[in-house]
């Protein structure tokens, strides 16, 4: 009798062993690894705060591009210099006194990643050569398809984030008054005419990179 019952209860502690090790409640430690966040930057203006998620995943060249000038605080002080509502707002590269100032080396144009320029996407600004962008970006006001790539004979404009917060302040600034004017560019050593420009500066007064774990905590500031 007593070696039936020590047969019983080890076999109900081997059972417990083998449930706990096949609990379909326990995820395999791989399922565990969650994918990095995005990074996601915090652009002040003069017209209000506007918070970017940046698609490092899908536009790598441009975001690290971007993050270099930020880090730097190279974006600090510049304005939006060009302004279209129903298109897009234009900066990142003039400053308060209407200077291009000289950016860093161009980057390759990664619009093949094919994200569209619907409204409220950042995307590089530009010139004709498809792999001249450096400093300038834009945010796309509506749905600009016409900026979309559409093959290697319409390479289109790198979108590279989005703003998941602020566009309140997009709309703001698509909506001030805007004139004719001119800047002077640095790297060219002469005025260049510049259409569109807001009658009252707006001005990135910085941008800063929130480390994306601490990405709540920002936005409850």
């Amino acid at each position: 009798m007593k070696n039936t019952i020590l047969w019983v209860a080890l076999v109900g502690v081997f059972s417990t062993v083998g449930f706990a090790q096949q609990d379909p409640n326990t995820p395999p430690a791989a399922e565990k690894q969650e994918k990095p966040a995005n990074p996601v930057v915090l652009m002040q203006t003069s017209k209000g705060l506007i918070r970017v998620e940046l698609y490092q995943d899908k536009a790598p060249i441009t975001v690290e591009n971007f993050l270099k000038y930020t880090k730097e605080g190279l974006y600090n002080g510049k304005i939006f210099h060009r302004v279209i509502k129903g298109f897009m707002i234009q900066g990142g590269g003039i400053t308060t006194d209407m200077v291009n100032k000289i950016p860093k080396p161009p980057i390759k144009n990664e619009s093949y990643n094919k994200l569209r320029n619907t409204r409220g996407t950042l995307a590089m600004a530009r010139q004709k050569s498809p792999d001249s962008a450096t400093n300038q970006f834009f945010i796309n006001h509506v749905d600009n398809k016409s900026l979309d790539f559409d093959g290697p004979y319409k390479p289109g404009y790198a979108v590279f984030g989005k703003v998941i917060k602020g566009m309140e302040v997009v709309d703001q600034i698509a909506s001030v008054k805007t004139n004719n004017s001119q800047y002077y560019d640095e790297k060219y050593k002469q005025n260049v005419p510049c259409q569109n420009v807001p009658v009252e500066p707006i001005v990135i007064e910085s941008v800063t990179l929130v480390i994306p774990e601490k990405t709540e905590n920002a936005q409850e500031e």
